[in-house]
């Protein structure tokens, strides 16, 4: 009752299998065929006709030539999304080898962080920089270095978890700090830290409330204070800043949170901070500060482990020359968080009137976005999206599409939130609309 099924090397010679045994290797299209044949034979299934197997087979080996990180739409309106890599890209690398740790005026051996860390240098105003995989390893590094079997103050209202279960207690207990909490959740006063201050305390620790705000009954010192204090005795003050502010964001409509040149300015010893929230660059720790502070992290074991990639110092290079040249535009995510809402209204009623067109209801809503990454808790940003009946089959359509588009839902709507959406993906964002739309899977 059931048909033979056609030879695995008829199959994997195949016109339409052919590109798919091109990108993938002829052993894992031979495996996959081989899985596909034994799974219809022990549920009993009759055999499709050979074409019709051909052109299933095609489309489960269609997941498999994905990308393994592909570039998405991103109509969710969150800006810094974690999901989503943080920042949108600065594409800066580039084909072949890099001087990464060569003097080519000398020939001889160099050390890969000096053309960032002088321009980090110059950017920021510090004495000394160093650049480590992410800033979580920013802290560790720090406190391994200076703080082992010493104490280390810190506010109770500061002691965060942020995602991926990074909770500061437990990262200062595997550095080997002694962690001394001080006053309460919401108020913390200058004398707290004063009382808390032994021959053992190595440092005060200042920490950047990420993805929360305290408000209402709330106190704390000023960095300044903390500064002046940890001056007259005789400890150092670490700043974990987290956002990586580094402009002033009232004329992007946003609140304004302290800058990493002001607070070394305002006495920190160390500031350090993510690469790729408002920085807006790549993955990375950055500390920045005194050079009599991070000289020793330069030399400690941990430093070649927590070492940042060749990609990374490329795309923090190019960044930070597009801040230098005193342009954030060429930055895309300044460029995204630039964009003024009547223009983000104009795109989407363009959009929508396109794609009811093209018999898909849509209509245009006003939304408000975040900049995301805990870097400015509880503040939005006015914006527009194009709303579409809320569908769970065509979200996951949309996320299935070439090129993947990632929206959101949202009282009973499925918005697309053109606040992190380049224009120029306006014309893809449509193709992959109306597709999904009509797709027969939906």
């Amino acid at each position: 009752m059931f048909r033979r099924p056609p030879a695995v090397h008829w199959l994997l010679n195949h016109p339409q299998l052919r590109e798919d045994v091109s990108v993938l290797g002829r052993e894992t299209v031979k495996e996959v065929i081989r899985r596909r044949l034994a799974e219809l034979r022990q549920r009993r299934e009759d055999l499709p006709e050979p074409e019709a197997l051909v052109a299933e087979l095609h489309r489960h080996l269609a997941r498999w030539r994905r990308p393994s990180y592909p570039a998405v739409i991103n109509a969710t309106g969150v800006l810094i999304h974690t999901n989503l890599g943080r920042s949108p890209r600065l594409t800066a690398a580039s084909e072949g080898y890099l001087a990464l740790e060569l003097e080519l005026e000398t020939g001889q051996r160099g050390e890969r962080l000096a053309p960032v860390r002088e321009k980090l240098c110059r950017y920021f105003g510090a004495e000394d920089a160093l650049v480590v995989t992410n800033n979580a390893a920013a802290l560790l590094l720090l406190l391994a270095a200076h703080a082992r079997g010493r104490e280390v103050i810190v506010s109770r209202g500061e002691l965060i978890e942020i995602g991926g279960s990074f909770r500061l207690p437990e990262v200062m207990k595997e550095a080997g700090a002694i962690l001394v909490e001080v006053g309460c959740t919401n108020r913390t006063h200058l004398a707290d830290y004063r009382k808390a201050i032994t021959p053992n305390t190595c440092a005060i620790l200042h920490v950047h409330r990420s993805n929360f705000a305290l408000t209402g009954f709330v106190t704390n010192p000023q960095v300044a204070e903390l500064a002046h204090l940890a001056r007259q005795a005789g400890v150092a003050l670490w700043v974990d800043q987290g956002s990586g502010c580094h402009v002033d964001l009232r004329p992007f409509g946003l609140n304004p949170e302290p800058t990493v040149s002001q607070l070394l300015n305002a006495g920190a010893d160390v500031v350090m901070f993510s690469g790729d929230k408002l920085l807006a660059g790549p993955q990375a720790g950055i500390l920045v500060g005194k050079a009599q502070t991070l000289a020793p992290l330069r030399h400690h074991p941990l430093r070649r482990a927590l070492r940042p990639d060749k990609a990374a110092l490329v795309t923090l290079a190019a960044t930070l020359d597009a801040y230098l040249a005193g342009d954030l535009t060429r930055v895309p995510f300044y460029a995204l968080l630039a964009q003024k809402p009547e223009e983000l209204r104009r795109r989407a009623r363009c959009l929508a009137g396109r794609l009811s067109r093209e018999g898909v209801p849509a209509k245009v809503v006003p939304t408000r976005a975040v900049v995301g990454g805990g870097t400015t808790p509880g503040q939005t940003l006015p914006s527009w999206a194009v709303a579409l009946p809320e569908d769970a089959a065509l979200a996951r359509q949309l996320r299935l599409g070439n090129p993947p588009v990632v929206a959101r839902q949202e009282q009973g709507l499925l918005l697309l939130d053109l606040r992190a959406v380049f224009p120029h993906q306006d014309r893809l964002l449509l193709t992959a609309v109306v597709s999904s739309w009509h797709h027969p899977a939906r």
